[in-house]
């Protein structure tokens, strides 16, 4: 019989599109100064804007602390697969 695996909490906080806090991160993909992609456990997460800063990490407890001029967050579904070498494009394609 298979088990069903319980997303962990996710939850994601904006302070002023100045400051956020993500909760709930396996992974931070790539980022730059106008752009932060995070896989989460609800799919991954972009963050746009200007001047972005991730603060602190911590994969152990699964967040995130970002700051800069947050402009836009967008989700993606991604469905976990089996395959560990599939990139990310695969990923975000499916």
């Amino acid at each position: 019989m298979e088990e069903r695996q319980v997303p962990k909490a996710h939850k994601l906080v904006i302070n002023n599109r100045k400051t956020s806090l993500v909760t709930g991160v396996l992974d931070v993909l790539a980022f730059d100064l106008n752009e932060i992609l995070l896989e989460t456990e609800q799919g991954m997460l972009m963050v746009k804007g200007k001047d972005l800063h991730v603060n602190r990490l911590s994969l152990e407890k699964g967040e995130v602390e970002l700051s800069g001029q947050i402009d836009s967050v967008a989700y993606s579904e991604v469905k976990h697969s089996s395959k560990k070498n599939e990139s990310l494009f695969m990923k975000l394609f499916k």
